[in-house]
């Protein structure tokens, strides 16, 4: 081959080469970033739309709809999901993958800017942010005291704590949660209005215009311009009560005459506690392209200094911290590496008996490995958990091809010939076969590479080092190896001075020599028992489909164990927040009692302010794995059963692992009438409540929750002088509040200045119904009064005799009524989700018996069933797969159609690749792992590694026969010569994956399911495509010779007449 013959001939030009891989590939690997997960460029785009004081119908209509339509509309669009709850919208666009995620986040940026004049006036400034994975926050931490209260912990948290981790490099967010800010509250009293003759709208004008300070321009002289500013800011709190409300009749009414000011803080919607004790969260999240280990590790240096200036007795912990769990995650792939690395050296050294050759053999991998370092930094890849797990993957394979190189040449050496020549002609033998079985690997994962949607991004780093890797260790193959073998050859050395060690390879050898003679005669069996070899195939791989349909069973990704779990709490709709937090506690108490549990963590309400506050969430940080004797399953499976006896809330457990995001099983009731889909996911949620192994089913709307129904006279109203905005706009200022300005205290901090109703004029439906309104038509109001003889009409008192004001209740009317919790739209169509997980059975299982189960169930009309969750993720996920699968499997035919120059030899090659499903399937069931997500990649690896075996065995037979032997000696020979190289192979192979396979450290569990796909694949394929694939070859072959006389004849019957036409 050119490349063996230039590196034999230039040994020192090879050594440069492989010196100049090293070098670049130590480069890039010093100047990768470290991160847990790839870099995903996913086209999805999230807008967030605080709506204070809307219920989620009013939310829907008012916000959703019209951003709906406008979104469904952008181009690229796939889906859109939408969620509406009390004073919050989301709304999701999921653009088709291709386009790029910042395109996507301008295109919706346009579309709101375009549609924000026709939103309420009252919503507050959307939030637009992109989906990214390695968003979420590196590293939590929790402000806590037995002195201080929480909003004593807020003011040292902000500015003090979260200056500090705003100003280091690579912060993106610092996010507060539980805290409880300080503001001017402006308690607004009913009574006194309706005596002042003012209503709670003048009070927030009043305040809106006089705490103003503004520039009001300039003043330019002959030589001189001086700005002017205007500072009418109030500068005491007290003053507030000085402000002018109203000057009606020649009577002033101050904002002290009719309200309390208040220098408080503001009413929390969210709270926090770590172990019982009220806190302050704080949640540091990255920026793009920054390594989460060096961001986290600026972070805990920083605490240092944070933690002199804290006062007595305020603890900042960190609860969470990314960066140990990237470090032990990458540090565990990388010693399954060098583990796979050593393993995999000692299985030629076992074989070659030689530590020439050993050291020959595996300089492949350090070279392969470092240079596969250069192609992820040109890529733009990081160095995470998914391309290193694709090097360790790789290593049983990064030195099949010096193997199966140094072996032959080693046959060639104990042929007579020197070691020049056995390097050349060893290398020129084999390299079509190796080169063949090399682009048969990358024609394998080039399609999993660029697999559509987010699992294409996902294990593009995967596949693409895998990929690279080997490429690189052909290449090595076909010029170090060969080198080295010829200028650096084994000593000679006699047999009674071998050591010991080498004499007990000597065995081993003559050992194996001896099973490959007894492997010829069973081949020469098969060979003649070729359509029982046939059968006993056939039966042996539908045995093992029937084995994964009953016994195994499938899931989207493995069960992990990352010693974290969060439970999920919900109480009745419209509880407050602190029965809410009186609930989490009470469950976060009795998590605590395990001994398992080192800390809970607890957060009620929404952090952003807005939203509801009868849900919250208790986080759990377990001991390590290897500390306690229970697993993360075992202790979720008793929290679950302790947590079901607490009365007054709702909870459901889930692992912080990979694939989360909601329950798992998840059906999604859609359609347009939002009482058909309660009456029918009520009735689903209940049959599913029968199903074995569900567990933790709930509906996405929580049920019903109260609310007063204010309905408006309009004609009365526009009589009296009142448009349905005066009437809404005050009941919004009285009882969801309003920011009416800002106020800056003497520490140059901004405060918020809130107009509400005192606490005590806001607890029942009589307050809606006695909020005073002024009426600006005095006269039709006297008239309305005297007509229905002042009672509890409008009232006006001596001091303001010519502004009466007018209850709400003579207005409208109040009802008392039940409103949805929240309302979930997917594309357009309302949706409710019947969500269950699982537990004690494969989610394949409980998925496929729940469908059993909803098939019965009768629709109303216009409503239909689709699913989600990870039913829905694994659908798509697998389903790509599978496609890239396929076309794999068609570029390895093409491939092995070029190498061989056949179209029908290679579908014997071909035929070994479902041999390896009986070994997966084995393995999965023995080690109670589920067909998953990781163990079809591994699935998708045999791929190429089955073909290599078949490859070597078919490419030698095909040589000798043309070289004149019959076909049948030819494979005989072909087995015995290639036995050893193949075993070799596959046990380099399965000691390369075997840490992988045993799942050892942080996010072991996860991929361990893989490796040990590829090896019980690897075991069942190895051996029967040494029997099958020459039985499958040689029935070809007489098929091929019974078409060719078949032809012959077809022709000579034919040519007489073809003759006599002419």
């Amino acid at each position: 081959m050119i490349i063996s013959d230039a590196a034999i001939k230039r040994p020192v030009l090879t050594v440069v080469a492989m010196l100049i891989l090293v070098v670049f590939g130590l480069f890039a690997l010093m100047k990768l970033e470290v991160d847990e997960f790839p870099e995903i460029d996913a086209p999805v785009v999230t807008v967030l739309v605080p709506y204070p004081g809307a219920a989620p119908d009013q939310v829907e209509r008012d916000v959703i709809d019209p951003l709906e339509e406008q979104f469904t509309a952008l181009s690229g669009i796939d889906k859109v999901q939408s969620k509406a709850v009390d004073g919050f919208a989301t709304i999701t666009a999921i653009f088709v993958f291709g386009k790029s995620a910042d395109q996507a986040a301008q295109d919706v940026r346009d579309a709101m800017s375009s549609i924000r004049g026709q939103l309420p006036t009252t919503i507050l400034d959307p939030i637009i942010h992109k989906y990214d994975p390695n968003a979420l926050p590196i590293v939590s931490l929790v402000l806590s005291s037995t002195r201080l209260s929480t909003p004593e912990l807020t003011q040292i948290a902000d500015p003090g704590i979260t200056k500090v981790l705003r100003g280091i490099n690579g912060v993106a967010e610092v996010r507060l949660s539980g805290n409880i800010n300080r503001e001017i509250q402006i308690n607004v009293r009913p009574a006194d209005l309706a005596a002042a003759g003012v209503d709670i709208s003048d009070v927030v004008q009043a305040v809106q215009t006089q705490n103003i300070s503004t520039p009001a321009g300039r003043v330019t002289g002959q030589f001189q311009e001086s700005s002017i500013r205007f500072l009418g800011r109030i500068e005491n709190p007290r003053e507030f009560a000085n402000v002018i409300v109203s000057s009606r009749g020649g009577k002033l009414v101050r904002l002290g005459d009719v309200a309390d000011i208040i220098d408080g803080t503001a009413e929390p919607r969210s709270a926090a506690l770590l172990n019982g004790a009220a806190s302050v969260g704080i949640d540091i999240t990255k920026s793009p392209s920054v390594s989460t280990t060096h961001v986290a590790d600026q972070v805990l240096a920083s605490l240092g200094t944070v933690e002199k200036t804290l006062p007595p007795g305020v603890k900042l912990d960190v609860i969470r911290n990314s960066g140990d769990r990237v470090r032990n995650s990458v540090s565990n792939v990388q010693e399954a590496l060098v583990e796979g690395a050593v393993l995999t050296v000692l299985v030629v050294f076992l074989f070659l008996n030689s530590w020439r050759s050993t050291v020959i053999t595996g300089l492949a991998l350090p070279v392969s490995v470092l240079a596969a370092f250069i192609p992820v930094l040109v890529f733009g890849f990081t160095l995470n958990t998914m391309s290193l797990l694709g090097l360790s993957l790789a290593i049983g394979i990064l030195i099949d091809d010096a193997i199966v190189v140094r072996e032959n040449i080693v046959r060639h050496v104990e042929m007579g010939k020197d070691h020049v020549q056995a390097a050349h002609d060893g290398t020129d033998e084999i390299g079509v076969a190796v080169t063949a079985t090399t682009l048969s690997i990358v024609a394998v994962f080039v399609p999993v590479a660029f697999m559509p949607g987010f699992a294409g991004q996902w294990f593009k780093p995967f596949a693409l080092t895998i990929a690279a890797a080997v490429l690189v260790s052909l290449f090595v193959s076909f010029s170090l190896d060969p080198m080295l073998s010829a200028y650096w050859p084994d000593p000679h050395v006699e047999a009674h001075k071998r050591g010991f060690i080498t004499r007990a390879l000597d065995r081993f050898n003559d050992w194996f020599n001896r099973m490959i003679d007894r492997y010829t005669r069973i081949v020469a069996w098969a060979l003649d028992h070729r359509w029982w070899m046939v059968g006993i195939i056939i039966l042996s791989f539908a045995g093992a489909i029937v084995l994964q349909a009953t016994i195994g069973g499938s899931a989207f990704v493995p069960e992990t164990d990352n010693s974290e779990l969060t439970i999920t709490v919900d109480t009745a709709p419209g509880s407050t927040l602190d029965y809410t937090r009186e609930k989490t506690e009470e469950i976060a108490r009795q998590a605590r009692k395990h001994p398992e549990v080192v800390y809970a963590y607890s957060t009620v309400g929404s952090s952003d302010g807005s939203g509801t506050v009868d849900s919250g969430s208790i986080y759990l940080k377990l001991k390590a794995k290897k500390d306690r004797t229970k697993s993360q399953q075992q202790i979720a499976a008793e929290l679950r059963e302790e947590i079901r006896t607490i009365a007054g809330a709702d909870a459901y457990l889930a692992s912080n692992g990979p694939g989360g995001g909601g329950k798992q099983v998840q059906v999604q009731v859609r359609g347009d009438d939002l009482t058909s889909l309660n009456a029918a996911a009520t009735q689903i949620e209940n049959l599913i409540r029968s199903v074995p192994g569900a567990t933790d089913i709930g509906l996405s709307t929580k049920g019903q929750r109260p609310e007063l129904v204010v309905e408006l006279d309009r004609s009365l109203a526009a009589t009296l002088g009142f448009t349905p905005s005066d009437v809404a706009n005050a009941l919004r200022s009285g009882f969801a509040g309003v920011k009416a300005g800002e106020w800056v205290d003497p520490t140059g901090r901004t405060r918020d200045v809130t107009v509400r109703l005192a606490p005590a004029a806001r607890s029942s439906a009589a307050d809606v119904e006695n909020l005073p309104l002024v009426s600006r038509t005095a006269s039709t109001i006297a008239t309305f009064a005297a007509g229905t003889g002042g009672g509890t009409g409008a009232s006006a008192s001596p001091a303001a005799t010519s502004t009466p004001t007018v209850p709400v209740s003579h207005l409208a009317a109040t009802t008392k009524a039940f409103g949805p919790t929240s309302i979930d739209h997917y594309n357009r169509d309302k949706i409710i989700t019947v969500g269950a997980n699982v537990e004690g059975r494969p989610l394949s299982d409980v998925l496929a018996e729940v469908q059993r189960r909803i098939k019965t169930v009768k629709l109303p009309a216009g409503t239909y069933i689709t699913q989600g969750g990870q039913a829905e993720s694994q659908s798509e996920v697998f389903g790509g797969i599978l496609s890239a699968l396929a076309l794999a499997v068609l570029l390895m035919y093409f491939i092995l159609v070029v190498q061989f120059g056949s179209f029908l030899d290679p579908i014997a090659i071909l035929i070994s690749l479902p041999l390896s499903l009986i070994g997966v399937v084995l393995a999965l069931i023995v080690t109670r792992d589920t067909l998953n997500l990781m163990s079809l990649i591994g699935v998708m690896l045999l791929m190429g590694i089955v073909a290599k075996n078949a490859i070597l065995l078919i490419d030698f037979a095909k040589w000798n026969h043309e070289q004149g032997k019959p076909l049948r000696e030819a494979l005989i020979e072909a087995g015995r010569v290639r036995l050893r190289p193949i075993l070799m192979t596959t046990f380099a192979l399965i000691a390369g994956m075997l840490p992988v396979a045993i799942g050892a450290g942080e996010g072991g569990d996860f991929r361990a399911p893989l490796g040990r796909a590829v090896i019980g694949g690897t075991i069942t394929s190895t051996l029967l495509t040494l029997l099958v694939i020459p039985t499958v070859y040689e029935i070809l072959d007489g098929f091929r010779a019974r078409m060719s006389r078949l032809m012959k004849r077809i022709f000579r019957r034919h040519a007489p007449a073809e003759v006599g036409s002419h």
